[in-house]
């Protein structure tokens, strides 16, 4: 089920750390390895969007508004 707007990040975010815990794991279905693999590359390509400094900009000025 896709996550509403306003709590897509937090939502994911917990997710995303708990398959970062597993990652690891070997007792996956072949559909689960495959997702894994999957799932490493949307974060490589998430990652690539963005300054190794770790300057996130514009998203930070965002987040200082809603403070």
């Amino acid at each position: 089920m896709a996550n509403m707007g306003y709590c897509r990040f937090y939502n994911t975010l917990a997710d995303l750390r708990e398959c970062q815990d597993h990652l690891d794991d070997f007792d996956l279905s072949e559909a689960e390895v495959k997702e894994r693999l999957r799932l490493v590359r949307v974060c490589r390509a998430i990652a690539e969007d963005y300054p190794e400094d770790g300057d996130l900009g514009i998203y930070e000025e965002q987040n200082s508004e809603t403070d």
